[in-house]
């Protein structure tokens, strides 16, 4: 039996189709992000909007964690729904992370074309993030980011909604951000899109990180060997520009294998 054919089984009545398949991807996002050590803890958040159709609740809608939830106890049934004014949905015994609601309801505000939005604190984002020069194209997966990424200053741990305006213009129309000493921001049209955009852009963090402690003089390809590479990137090479990943169902697969429970 597939993956979906399991979800839908499991499906509650209260979840239409298309909200229980948002669910489960989600949840098996987080699962992922711990599985590749990318978890702090219980903080971070990763969020999905909900289609219009899937609710009946007449307003905008996002899945986020409930904060206090390690990320491998996230299964699909304990998702929060919740509006973009930051109110719950749902009854938990878990709150929605204040951070978590400034930055994703902004972006969701504001960029229609996203729906998974993913955000990090990595140890290896975090020190790139700290690196005056940021991102340094150094091989194949790391320019596929090469003048498609953008920062944001830290202005302090995410309370204040004075800042979502600033996020969100510096976010702009790109898909990968580096929050300048805080971490890793990435979002996509499918939960697999964003979480293949963090999982490159990681990578591409911790090979600066390594060859830079290496001391070795690094080769830094031209902006025109690097430009090459992103425009091949985003024109479908190994399906990089499109909405479903081709590695998305394999890692669905192995969350499957190493704990079905998110699918619950």
């Amino acid at each position: 039996m597939s993956i979906q054919a399991i979800a839908d089984v499991k499906r509650p009545a209260q979840y239409s189709e298309a909200e229980w398949d948002a669910r489960v991807q989600l949840a098996c996002c987080y699962r992922l992000i711990d599985h590749f050590g990318l978890t702090d803890l219980v903080y971070n958040h990763i969020t999905v909007r909900l289609p219009d159709d899937s609710h009946d609740f007449g307003k905008e809608i996002f899945l986020i964690n409930g904060f206090g939830l390690h990320y491998s106890e996230i299964t699909a049934s304990n998702l929060i729904r919740v509006d973009m004014d930051g109110v719950a949905q749902d009854e938990s015994d878990y709150p929605v992370n204040g951070p978590g609601y400034v930055i994703h309801s902004a972006i969701h505000g504001a960029r229609h074309d996203v729906v998974c939005i993913i955000h990090t604190h990595s140890l290896a984002g975090c020190a790139v993030s700290s690196m005056k020069q940021g991102l340094i194209p150094l091989d194949q997966q790391s320019m596929m980011f090469h003048n498609r990424i953008t920062y944001h200053d830290l202005e302090g741990i995410a309370t204040n909604l004075d800042e979502q305006s600033r996020l969100v213009a510096d976010l702009g129309e790109k898909n990968a951000m580096i929050l300048r000493n805080h971490g890793l921001l990435t979002v996509g049209r499918s939960v697999g899109e964003a979480f293949r955009r963090l999982y490159y852009l990681e990578r591409a963090c911790k090979l600066q990180v390594q060859a830079m402690q290496s001391g070795a003089e690094l080769i830094i390809p031209s902006d025109e060997v690097a430009e090459h590479t992103a425009h091949q990137w985003d024109h479908g090479l190994a399906q990089q520009g499109t909405i479903d990943p081709i590695e998305w169902p394999a890692l669905m697969r192995l969350m499957q294998r190493k704990d079905p429970s998110f699918m619950s």
